[in-house]
């Protein structure tokens, strides 16, 4: 389970050969989503309205460099780090 951001307390991750639609994962306290990379909308999962806003609003800064590393994952299994939303 790669961790490829963080910020404010939020995990930012994707697994290894994961099952379409391409999507990530993202982690505050109890709380878990899976959220799809091209609508940014929760897949599976909950997170807190401003931290809901807070990882959507990183996500449409990064969308590219999101399909880059599920595409890379894939395929390879390297990923890169994206940098944190500040």
């Amino acid at each position: 389970m790669p961790i490829i951001s963080g910020f404010l307390g939020i995990e930012i991750f994707m697994y290894f050969n994961e099952h379409n639609p391409p999507h990530f994962h993202a982690k505050y306290n109890e709380f878990r989503a899976e959220i799809l990379i091209e609508t940014l909308s929760v897949k599976e999962g909950r997170l807190p309205p401003r931290i809901l806003g807070l990882v959507t609003e990183w996500a449409e800064l990064h969308k590219k460099e999101l399909l880059e590393n599920w595409n890379s994952l894939k395929k390879t299994g390297e990923f890169k780090k994206i940098k944190p939303l500040i």
